[in-house]
């Protein structure tokens, strides 16, 4: 069988990946670079270090290819990043600012604002914008910048500045980004709210293109300096979405759940899931489905902060320690946004117990907090979910894995490389070599593990997952 591969990026929050695989969806190559970040990072950072980490990373993949990998195969390339971020530009294309994170909190009352206008305007599409919100960011820009407006030339979302620096065409992205950014998915077109209730210009924002559109080919001189041919830059796409389609959740009544720094649950239905309180949303599938779902504010984060230092000794030590009977929600930071909308809400952990069970009560409430989006969604969509594929690092968790299919009472699946990048390659090959994504998908992507809920566990989490509701019904949070 004649070999094609496909190039997935991946820019995340504190670091990026590139991932090189074939049409099978065998991994090639792989790189990987932390970012060095000031300590504002969760509300700027400049695109110029993702850039230039992403260019050093396909130079070394690139140099260091398997003598059997022709470089005349490499057929396409496409990005994922992070959902709400976004950078204005001017007419040459350059950053004015730098890049606002979906983290920034300080677009708070523009986000209340989108809000309360696009109600107004929208019947059933998206109303639910916050601070993580890009529209609210645009304006956050304007209003707090007003002396540069005037060098606005175009809002641009995280991954759409790798595809262009890759393409040189920064005017295009897709279905998954411009959700947060106020377009209509359901009519498929920019409001007019946008300009003319929000003062936003047209000329500033970009033209919607189906995820896996074809939107250039990588510029001339990249080319030369990698060594590779004409291959094709395909828009990007969230990081959510994208790491959806390599969990293989890709058609209807498949489900997804993704644990990073935060909790992105994701599926794929007939019809779009209206929620009025806008905590779900759904996002536009490529083939004309939709994926509804959401991002949480409760993560593995913690884990990063709290636990790295002996990771495999709390994990052994969790094993015996579940369930635990303790109720807590490792939420790092102010404010959820999903499954429960409570700007103001804060974590809670138990008192004088010991390291191990702490972490092991943790890990649980992830958990909880994932079991109470799950029902939500039920409860929106009519349709119930059948079994949920897991990824990001905390699928890496054998114990995590066994406690979520025990609360959750479904089987939850791993797949062999579920990850932003691997999705992004994903969505590289869906237009260049095969017809469709759910094609590409059902080619790329392999169930590496099935976990099935275990009889002794479920009884003891029921309990224990009412008292945790209960405590968020104490707090008024839910």
């Amino acid at each position: 069988m004649e070999k094609r591969y496909f190039f997935g990026v991946d820019v995340g929050t504190q670091g990026a990946r590139i991932v090189l695989v074939d049409q099978l969806g065998e991994l090639v190559a792989s790189e990987a670079q932390k970012f060095e970040l000031s300590d504002t990072f969760r509300q700027e950072q400049s695109p110029l270090i993702w850039w230039t980490k992403t260019m050093e990373m396909l130079s070394s993949l690139t140099a260091e290819l398997p003598t059997w990998v022709d470089k005349s195969d490499i057929c396409a390339i496409s990005v994922t990043s992070t959902s709400g971020t976004v950078i204005p530009l001017d007419k040459q294309n350059r950053p004015i600012h730098d890049a606002l994170m979906y983290s920034d909190p300080r677009s708070a009352a523009q986000g209340e604002r989108c809000q309360e206008i696009a109600k107004r305007y929208v019947k059933h599409g998206y109303t639910g914008f916050n601070a993580s919100s890009g529209i609210s960011k645009m304006c956050w820009f304007v209003d707090t910048f007003p002396e540069r407006v005037d060098d606005i030339a175009l809002w641009i979302h995280a991954s759409d500045y790798i595809v262009g620096q890759l393409s040189g065409n920064y005017h295009m992205t897709d279905y998954t980004n411009v959700l947060k950014s106020g377009y209509d998915l359901e009519t498929l077109e920019w409001p007019s709210f946008v300009c003319e209730e929000l003062g936003l210009k047209r000329s500033w924002l970009q033209d919607i293109m189906p995820s896996g559109t074809v939107v250039g080919t990588l510029l001339p001189h990249l080319a030369t300096a990698l060594g590779l041919g004409e291959i094709a830059v395909v828009v990007g796409m969230t990081d959510g979405c994208a790491t959806q389609m390599a969990s293989g959740a890709v058609k209807p009544g498949d489900w997804n759940t993704t644990i990073g720094t935060t909790l992105v649950i994701k599926g794929v239905t007939q019809k779009n899931v209206i929620d009025p309180s806008g905590t779900v949303y759904s996002h536009r599938h490529p083939e004309g489905y939709w994926m509804p779902g959401g991002a949480s504010n409760t993560g593995a984060d913690w884990i990063t902060i709290d636990f790295s230092d002996d990771l495999e000794s709390l994990t052994i030590a969790a094993e015996a320690l579940i369930p635990t009977g303790e109720l807590a929600w490792p939420l790092r930071q102010e404010g959820e946004r999903y499954p429960i909308m409570a700007p103001k809400a804060r974590g809670f952990m138990p008192e004088g117990i010991s390291r191990e069970l702490l972490f092991a009560a943790n890990l649980e409430g992830v958990a909880f907090i994932e079991r109470l989006a799950y029902e939500m969604i039920e409860a929106l969509s009519g349709e119930h979910v059948q079994a949920v594929y897991s990824a990001g690092g905390g699928s890496n968790s054998d114990v995590w894995l066994a406690m979520r299919a025990s609360i959750l009472n479904v089987p939850v699946y791993k797949c062999k490389e579920a990850s932003g990048a691997f999705g992004a390659a994903i969505m590289a090959a869906s237009h260049t070599y095969y017809d469709s994504l759910i094609a590409a998908a059902a080619a790329m992507t392999t169930i590496e593990k099935e976990v099935l809920p275990n009889p002794r566990l479920q009884p003891m989490y029921a309990q224990q997952y009412q008292c945790f509701k209960n405590k968020l019904k104490d707090l008024n949070y839910i």
